[in-house]
């Protein structure tokens, strides 16, 4: 189904909360368990998603939440890109959808939200590192939304039994 053939739902974007890890860990392990858009190979536990979240927010940097229908739906953040103290102004963007609602515009939603936090702090590039080359759909969002390809790790990870590319996509946040 596509995203204009699917019925418009009501999305709200906001900071996530230490009470949204639930829903933010049964988002993600479909992907670790199922997809190649993660490179992780098993599920983290809420505490393991908790500290993740937590040093996201150490670092002063954006997680969120989508709530579709006041229920949490798809969550993004931003991570540096590198630790070397020269990359401090890239930032590394995540977006997960449920599984279910794919299609709905979720990612559109919260990649711009994500891309308007960060363009309003001292950050001035974005990385995106999207997992299997074949994921159009991540792909083509992130091209939407200004990306562009800057290139391709050749199998650079091995999951599921086979060897996976790594797409580079990259966006300007400010001058």
């Amino acid at each position: 189904m596509t995203e204009t053939s699917r019925p418009s739902r009501h999305i709200a974007v906001r900071d996530a909360a230490e009470a949204d890890i639930a829903a933010v860990q049964r988002i993600y392990a479909p992907y670790v368990m199922q997809a190649l858009a993660t490179f992780e190979e098993e599920p983290p536990s809420a505490a393991e998603l908790s500290a993740r979240r937590a040093a996201v927010l150490e670092r002063g940097l954006p997680y969120l939440v989508a709530e579709c229908d006041g229920v949490v739906a798809g969550y993004s953040y931003a991570t540096p890109f590198r630790p070397r103290p020269a990359y401090r102004f890239a930032v590394e963007n995540s977006v997960y959808v449920d599984e279910r609602l794919h299609g709905c515009g979720i990612g559109r939603v919260l990649l711009e939200a994500l891309i308007a936090r960060c363009a309003a702090g001292p950050w001035r590039q974005m990385i995106a590192v999207i997992g299997d080359s074949g994921n159009a759909a991540s792909i083509g969002l992130h091209a939407r939304m200004g990306f562009r390809h800057i290139g391709t790790l050749s199998n650079i990870g091995f999951k599921f039994g086979r060897w996976v590319d790594a797409v580079l996509m990259q966006r300007e946040l400010g001058t």
